[in-house]
This record gives C-alpha cells, structure tokens and sequence, in this order.
C-alpha cells in the first residue's frame, strides 16, 4: 500500500531542510530536536523486517528496504537503553543487533474519532505467540554470546603470559582496518568536492536557527547524499547512527582538511625542489574569516623550461614585523620545507599601510640569504605600489576614496552609463578624449601607471556625476547607490584630498615611463635598468627646487578647487590640533609643501634605491644574454662582468665566458631567416640550448625575478585564480585550507596519502 495522505514518515532525507519524523505509531516527534537521536530503517533485509514488524504498521509492509532506509526513521525512544551506543560526544550509534521494542500501541484508542495516520496492524494470538517466543530466543542469543565472549578473553590472556615473544611481521591489514580506511577515503572524496567547488563547510548559519534544532553542515548533507546515492562503505558506517546529530565533529573536518591542503600543497613543492631555485612572492593581506592573512606564491621553471608562478597557501599576518619576519621565515622552510638557499627572488604586493611592514621582511631575509634579491612584481605598476608605500595619511586615504568610487561604479552598470553622459557633456570640445576616458572608467583603471591622471582629468565627471545621483529622490537609485553618492561626492571634493591626487601626479609623472618599461618586453626591462639613474637625477633635481615645484603643483591643484567651488584652506584636523597657537604665516601652500611634497618626494628616491639595489641591477644587466637584446646592442655585451653573483648557480663555472663567445657568435652570425627569440621564455625552449648549460642556467635564475613578467598566460594563473576565489567568495565562508584545494583544482591527489596520514598522525 503506499503511504497514507500526508504521512510524516516520507520525510526527505537528513542532508535537505526538512526534517524527519519518527515513524513509529503515536510517536510525533521530529529530527530537529538535536537532544534527540534519529536512526535509518537497516538495509539487512531480515533485520529491516524485524523492524517493520515491531512497528505494526501495514503500509510498510509492501516497501524495500532501500526505500526504508533512504525514507524513514525511528527515534531513540523506541529502543531499550542497551541498544543505543555514545561512541563519542559526536556519535551515537546502535548496536549491530538492535531492535525497536518500545512502542506506544493504545492511545490512539483514546480518540476514536482521530484519523490515524500511521495505521497500526492487528496481531492475531499466533502472530503475538511468535512475538513472545523471538523476544526469549534474542535474550538467550545475548548471554550465549556473552558467554563466550569472556572465555576467549581467558583464553587469550593465557597465552600471552605464558608465551615466548613472536617476531615482528608484516600483518595484512584486518577487514576491520580495511572498512576504516574505505571509510576515510570517502569523507576525503567530499572535503576535496567542496574544496574544488567552493562549498563552504558551514550551511546554516547557527544564529538564524532557534535554540534546540539541529540542521546538517553541508558536508554532512553531501554525506547523506552520497549514503542515499549508494556508497555502501558510508552507508555500513553511519546506517546505525543518529541522523540528526553530526557524522564527523569539527575538529576531524579541521584534521582532514589540513591534510588535503598538506598533500595538494606538496605536489607543488615536489616540482619546486626538482627545480632547485625559486622566488616567494606575496599579494595583498586579505580577510579570511576575521582575520588577516598574506596570499603566498612561489615562482619556479619546471621541468618542461616553463616559468610558473603557483598559490601554495595563506599565511597568518603579524602587526609586530619582526614577528611577522620570524614567521614568515618559519613557515616556509620548516612547515613547507623550501630550501631558502635557493631563493633567487622576493616580492612583496602590499595594500596601504602595509609597505613599511613588509619592507622588514624583505631586509631580514636578505640578511640571512643575500641572493633573495629584493625587487618589484610585475603584476603591480611601479606608481601604484610607490604611492601605497607613501608614509603620508592624506596618501592612504585618498587611495582607499579611490578604491572606493571605482568599486561603486563598477557595482552598477547604470551608474557607469550616468557617467558616460556626463563624461560626453564635460567634452563637447574634445569627443576623442572623452571617449577615451570613457573606456578607461570601464576597466581596472586603479592600476595603471597613469591612475593619478586619470583621476584628475575624471574628478570633474566624478563629482558632478555623483551629485546628480545623492540628490535625485526618484525610485531610480536605490538608497544604498544614494547614501554612497553623497559620502564620496563629499571625500572627493575635500580640498586636501585635491591637493593630494595633484601633487601624487606630478611627483609619480617622473616614474612613470620608467615603470612602464619595467612591465614591457624584456628588451625594455634591461633599458629600463639603464635608466634609472637618469630618473633618479630628476627627482633628486626636484627636490633641490621643491619650492619652485611645489608652486606649480599648488596652483594646478587650487585651479582644479575652483572649478569644482571648492574651498581653499587649510584640513580642519590641523587647525583644530593647533588649539589657539595658530600660526598665521603658515598658508595652505606651505602646510601641503611640508606635509606632503617634501615627504613624498624623499620617500620615492629612497624607495627606488633600495627596491633597484646594486644586485638587482647586475641581475637586470644580464637580460642581454636574450638573443634580441643581444641584436640591439650589436652583439657588443659583456654579461660575465655581472654574471659573478650567480657564479655559484651554474653548471660549469669555468668555461662560462668561452660559452658566452660561443652563444654571441651562434646569434650574429645567424641565417637570414631565423629571428632572435625576443624573450627569456623562447630561449629556454630552443632545442640547441642544451649544448649551453650555463647559458641556460643563467636564463632560468633571471626569469624567476618577480618583476620579470610570465609570458605565458597559462602559468601564471594562480594569481588570477586567488583573486577569483577572492571575489566570489564571502570574507565569513572564506578557509585557508578550502581555498588552496580550490586554487589549484587541477593539481593530482593521492587519497591513500591522505588516509595514510591521517591514520598516522590520528590514531
């Protein structure tokens, strides 16, 4: 018979939001009293039957016992005391022979006229006589097994008295073993699922549930679903196991999850250590979870001569650097287990605020392994990191405001189109730059060398764009795009936060072509070396007549207030920290001359000289080793005068000039046509380069500075990847261990390793 209308019984499993209620008769109580143990009708088609027919109901009769097991349940209080089992204070469990035998089968007589909806079956005398006569049979089964039970535990104890001592062997694992470690494989089948699809472990949020109720995690509703889909390991395992209280505790998933992010990161480093050299590059600190973290990737050339740069896990941030150095240092050669002699390289991409603090890191590494050169990333413009390692407050703010409006607009599409047509109002007279501007405002624009440009040329449109929006009362907007309108219209039309884009593009406007090379080709990276000196001449120039440029720069900046009605004066901050001991000499100009030209301008040049030291202009000097570069400078170069601090790295150190003539020669005296290869990437990939193993040697250090970029696309992934996770995943949901699985998806995992692990280090 199918169930009767509206049977609670036919509840959806334990991993959905619906809960199950007990099928018993007369029983009305449901799974989501967590103080309350749920248990699955047994697969076992003799015992599933046992249990039907101690539950006298007729409409289960006609169902299998899969159908029973997926379906139905029965809870704790139709089982004697003796049959349930707490295992541990996550587990309670049934004994393998239990049988419900605690039914309520009359009260339903007390209200004749109530519609019954779990029928109650009828026992005939010979049907209760058979009843009776199993009870007494079971009981005589229990002490019989008891019995003997205690005599082998005699038995054995004799033995082992009395015994001479065996030698060790190999023992075959028992089928007890074998379960176990079956079992363990698929809980790791489902932490590496979530991993890789970016399932958070939490489902439920506990605060959204009343007090009392149980709900399952998601990994618990993939459990379920895996039993119900047909995993007979799980399904052995947890068959007599409460199902509304968890599988597995948090603190095993935490076990299991760092060793799945153990095992996934050692793949990564097994082809590091083969490689031998490495750089360690850091992004920005980001929130995991409530707490801070630093993003690390290492770079290395594997064993196909390509340039890699792979995520290979988060690392907790320390406010003190000098800790924050100990740590950092610990974490990777004792926890990861990288060899830091081989470190080629470190860079270091850093949020406001954070520079000085990284900068530490950075000195002491170098301190203990001076051929970790310091030096920039290519993925970050050399202006944008200068500017967020400015130690002026007014700086940092205005970055953060920045942020701030490009994150707002790129929220909206609509709001973009807004700004398009003021844009298109602002430059009637000039369509082309406006139209240029308006494809700008459509991309990343915050990371270009030129952002303080772009900013200045746009803060008109900004504004006007912003105020049109925060004062239309219409049901266009909503009032969340409405109250942001008006806080940054506001930020933006600060007098101080216009002195500070103003002078930030004038100052930065010295680096700029410099730092555009940096991220070019690699003909203009070894260029660009050579010009450093000239920029640094400008600047230092600069700053002998900062009274002459400050004064332009003041004026640009009070033009711009002007045409934005903006008033000219000093930040109300300082006038109200002078308290009464105003200096009435002391004029805006001056003010922002000393605070913020003066500090900027000393800070970029000392910046410059320690991020291009000595050796990292040596190691920039050797790039004309690349065929190309070679050609552009007639073949006229001498790479063995800065090849000396990589003396230790090579092969066969001395023969190296002989083969330096010898690859000169190969590449002048070339055929017609065959084209330099233009990058170190295509030189490492010419067949012949194994006829030059310093040569080769040499190519592959140099690629793994962080500010040589990754010509393939394809290898440089784990940073688009990072940020990818980073964007589409809440700062609440975000785990360390969940976002290396999911980073690096396509990395192989052993699963015996992990069981194996877990089994060693978890008893």
């Amino acid at each position: 018979l199918p169930p009767a209308r509206g049977f609670k019984g036919a509840a959806a499993p334990a991993g959905g939001t619906m809960p199950n209620f007990c099928a018993a008769p007369n029983c009305t109580r449901k799974s989501t009293q967590s103080d309350l143990a749920f248990f699955r009708f047994p697969r076992d088609p003799a015992r599933c039957q046992r249990w039907v027919e101690n539950c006298r109901r007729a409409d289960l009769e006609d169902k299998t016992p899969d159908q029973l097991n997926k379906h139905y349940r029965l809870c704790a209080k139709h089982f004697e005391t003796s049959m349930i089992c707490r295992s541990s204070p996550y587990r309670t469990v049934l004994r393998d022979n239990a049988v419900p035998t605690i039914f309520d089968l009359t009260s339903h007589l007390n209200n004749p006229h109530s519609r019954h909806r779990k029928r109650i079956k009828e026992l005939s005398e010979d049907e209760i006589r058979t009843l009776k006569q199993q009870k007494i049979d079971e009981a005589f089964e229990r002490k019989q097994a008891t019995q003997e039970s205690n005599e082998n535990n005699e038995q054995n104890t004799v033995s082992v008295e009395g015994g001479e001592e065996q030698e060790e062997e190999a023992v075959p694992l028992t089928l007890e073993e074998r379960e176990n470690k079956d079992y363990l494989k698929s809980l790791f089948e489902i932490l590496i699922l979530m991993g890789k699809q970016n399932i958070p472990l939490d489902g439920h949020n506990v605060d959204e549930l009343p007090e009392g109720i149980f709900t399952s995690d998601n990994f618990q509703a993939l459990l379920e679903y895996r039993i119900n889909g047909g995993d007979e390991v799980l399904r052995k395992r947890f068959e007599m196991t409460a199902v509304n209280l968890e599988y597995c505790s948090k603190t095993q998933q935490k076990q299991m999850l760092e060793i799945c992010e153990n095992c996934v990161r050692e793949e990564t480093l097994r082809e590091v250590r083969d490689s031998h050299f490495f750089s360690i590059v850091t992004d920005e600190v980001v929130d995991i979870s409530g707490e801070e973290h630093l993003p690390v990737l290492v770079r290395f050339v594997d064993d196909s001569h390509n340039l890699r740069e792979e995520f290979i896990g988060f690392l907790p941030y320390e406010g003190d650097p000098e800790i924050l150095a100990v740590k950092f240092h610990a974490t990777i050669t004792e926890k990861w287990g990288l060899n830091m002699e081989y470190c080629r390289g470190q860079a270091y991409i850093v949020s406001s605020g954070f520079a000085s603090k990284m900068k530490v890191v950075a000195t002491r590494l170098l301190e203990k392994y001076p051929q970790a050169v310091y030096t920039l990333c290519s993925s970050c413009a050399l202006n944008v990191w200068l500017a967020k390692s400015v130690p002026v407050v007014g700086v940092s703010i205005a970055l953060g405001t920045i942020e701030e409006v490009c994150s707002l607009f790129n929220q909206s599409p609509q709001l973009l189109v807004e700004l398009d047509n003021t844009i298109s109002a602002l430059f009637q007279d000039n369509v082309e730059k406006g139209n240029e501007l308006k494809k700008i405002c459509r991309s990343q624009w915050t990371g270009r060398h030129d952002a303080f440009e772009v900013l200045v040329d746009l803060l008109q449109a900004l504004v006007l764009c912003l105020d049109a929006v925060s004062s239309d009362f219409s049901v266009r907007w909503n009032n969340f795009i409405v109250g942001r309108a008006f806080v940054l219209s506001s930020a933006l039309t600060d007098f101080d936060f216009i002195v500070t884009i103003v002078i930030m593009k004038n100052v930065l406007s010295f680096t700029r072509a410099f730092g555009k090379n940096l991220q070019g080709q690699t003909s203009d990276v070894f260029f660009a070396a050579g010009s450093l000196t000239a920029v640094l001449h400008s600047l230092n120039e600069v700053m002998e007549n900062i009274e002459v440029y400050h004064e332009f720069w003041f004026e640009e900046a009070t033009n711009l207030a002007t045409k934005l009605d903006v008033q000219i004066k000093l930040p109300g901050k300082f006038r109200r920290a002078q308290q009464g001991n105003f200096d009435p000499d002391m004029t805006s100009e001056n003010y922002y001359k000393e605070i913020l030209s003066v500090p900027t301008i000393e800070h970029i040049i000392q910046e410059l000289k320690d991020i291009f030291s000595e050796q990292h202009l040596k190691a920039l000097k050797c790039l004309s080793l690349v065929p190309s570069v070679m050609g552009q400078l007639k073949f006229n170069t001498s790479e063995e005068h800065h090849a000396g601090m990589f003396k230790n790295d090579l092969p066969n150190p001395d023969t190296l000039s002989a083969e330096l003539h010898c690859w000169r020669i190969k590449w002048k005296h070339r055929g017609k046509d065959i084209e330099l290869p233009a990058t170190i990437f295509e030189a490492l990939h010419l067949p012949d380069i194994k006829f030059f193993p310093n040569v080769y040697a040499l190519l592959k250090v140099l690629c793994l500075l962080p500010v040589m970029k990754v010509e393939n696309e394809k290898y440089g992934i784990g940073r688009k990847r990072l940020k990818a996770y980073l964007k589409n995943t809440l700062t609440g949901q975000r785990s360390s261990n969940l976002a290396l699985l999911n980073i690096n998806f396509d990395i192989k995992h052993d699963l015996d390793l992990m069981v194996d692990t877990y089994i060693k280090l978890y008893p």
